[in-house]
């Protein structure tokens, strides 16, 4: 085993704890940022370029005719062959956390359509589910198992919040452990069923899964009600007959106390258990092979790296499985670094340079690998983790348009899933497209009313005509909250008055004032 330091370029903020990676031909793809995704990137998926010891990202592409995906942490991921004669295969996401801290229950299905050196396209469906559908969770594992023919996925384990009838003040974002439920996920029909096994008494999340045909192996795991990490081994076999499926499930001995740890496969039948916990301030230098023959497990110690001082004495770690044998790990960076957030990252090869062949992986291993980042708003004892399982991986890609997260402005402020305003009804989990321009974001436009502020389109009750002229003219436009308030805080144009030309004054009326002799003499005359 051996241990590489890689240096991250000027993107290192995007990879925290919680991150997932897919294997698509033997590249290695990025997902999962901490933050919504900016303009350079909006899917949030990048191609991972390592030359020269150092990290860059390539952002990728989504088709035309993909759903949006939100950039979830802690997911649980597994692959899926598109069919028994093709070597293609797809990756299933389900469950996660978003940026806003919400929990995901929709599951969805990754493929790679097109590639080439400068651009890199995937197509994301979201399934439709139905019956026992499992709740929203994250630091869960699904694999996927084979029996008669038939192939179905298995849910199982993870976090989620308290219920709302039970959720105080003082515990309103608190998590619980899921119910120790199994859930058999049919993706040709889009059914699932969930099953109650004794054996199962308590939650587990964060554990380790691994699977080969009919039967899957769990080990370790948090147990949030108890603060204890699992010493059993479960082994989950999957009957699949023409009527309703059949779950089973034995305890076997020889399990390890251990969460957060990360398997990554070197053979057909070979894992490596690398990382993990086994205290909540105590990390797991240990390593172990694990290797899966016909209908049993064992489990062995074997020789651990070299870990350097930096990651002897950090607190925490994470990472991920890159496929191969090979192991992403991250740590902490010191306090005196510019750059707050930064971490150091190593690549952990335990294949040697002779084993590393092209060989097919028909296994599947399921881990959740990193801790839960101090910012965000529920506190845990336990590392956080996603789940993840891939084959190869190669870095031979170029470095042309690669991604810096320099050249972009800030946008944790302006995410197209912000409360725009007062009267702001869009909801990532219900959002629809309203414009014929809309694809998988909602249409946004900038309020002029001070710094500027973006909001949704929608919530101002725009026409589409209207929100086509306004993107093509130069104006400014302020949101209903600031359109009065601009009004008033306008200076009043300056009116030009008329000049009056003057009226002619009116010839006034003459009356005769009689004095008192004229009044004698006129009325002596009147009387003659």
């Amino acid at each position: 085993m051996s241990l590489q330091v890689v240096s991250a370029v000027s993107n290192s903020s995007l990879l925290q704890p919680g991150f997932s990676l897919l294997n698509f031909d033997g590249h290695v793809f990025f997902f999962g940022q901490k933050g919504w995704p900016k303009r350079s990137c909006p899917t949030g998926v990048f191609l991972l370029d390592i030359k020269q010891n150092e990290l860059k990202m390539k952002p990728a592409f989504f088709s035309k005719d993909s759903c949006y995906l939100p950039p979830l942490r802690y997911p649980a991921l597994c692959t899926l062959r598109v069919n028994a004669e093709s070597d293609e295969y797809q990756y299933i996401i389900h469950g996660g956390k978003t940026p806003n801290n919400d929990l995901s229950d929709k599951i969805y299905v990754i493929s790679l359509v097109s590639k080439n050196s400068k651009k890199t396209t995937f197509q994301c469906v979201e399934k439709d589910l139905g019956g026992d559908v499992p709740e929203a969770r994250y630091g869960h594992t699904i694999n996927i198992v084979h029996s008669r023919g038939k192939s179905m996925s298995v849910i199982f384990g993870g976090r989620s919040y308290t219920p709302l009838a039970q959720r105080t003040t003082e515990k309103w974002n608190s998590v619980v452990d899921c119910l120790p439920s199994v859930f058999l996920v049919d993706f040709e029909f889009g059914c699932c069923t969930s099953y109650i096994l004794p054996e199962l008494q308590d939650g587990l999340s964060f554990h380790v899964s691994v699977a080969r045909n009919d039967t899957i192996y769990i080990l370790g795991g948090h147990s949030l009600q108890n603060n204890t990490r699992s010493p059993s081994l479960y082994k989950l076999k999957v009957d699949l007959p023409l009527g309703s499926p059949a779950v089973t499930c034995t305890i076997l001995p020889g399990g390890i106390s251990v969460s957060s740890a990360i398997v990554t496969q070197t053979g057909d039948t070979e894992f490596v258990l690398v990382g993990g916990y086994q205290s909540d301030n105590q990390k797991r230098l240990v390593c172990n092979t694990i290797v899966l023959e016909d209908d049993k497990i064992e489990i062995a110690e074997r020789a651990s790296p070299d870990w350097t001082p930096d990651i002897k004495h950090c607190k925490m770690w994470f990472g991920c499985d890159m496929g191969k044998g090979s192991v992403l790990l991250g740590i902490p960076g010191a306090n005196k670094q510019l750059i707050s957030d930064a971490n150091y990252f190593y690549i952990l090869r335990c294949k040697g340079a002779e084993e590393d062949n092209e060989e097919e992986l028909t296994t599947q291993s399921c881990s959740q690998t990193s801790t839960e980042d101090p910012g965000d708003s529920t506190p845990f004892e336990d590392s956080e983790e996603f789940c993840f399982s891939a084959e190869a991986n190669s870095f031979d890609v170029d470095d042309t348009d690669t991604y810096n997260e320099d050249d972009e402005e800030d946008e944790s402020e302006t995410g197209y899933w912000i409360t725009c305003s007062a009267s702001c009804n869009i909801d990532i989990n219900t959002w629809v497209p309203f414009y014929s321009t809309e694809l998988n974001k909602p249409a946004m436009i900038l309020c002029s009313s001070g710094a500027g502020h973006w909001v949704h389109a929608q919530c101002m009750d725009l026409s589409e005509s209207m929100l086509l002229r306004l993107s093509e003219a130069n104006v400014k436009y302020f949101c209903n909250e600031h359109v009065d308030l601009n009004k008033g805080l306008q200076t009043p144009k300056k009116v030009v008055r008329l000049k009056k030309q003057p009226m002619k004054p009116l010839r006034k009326k003459t009356t005769m004032k009689l004095t008192t002799p004229t009044k004698k003499s006129f009325l002596r005359r009147l009387f003659e």
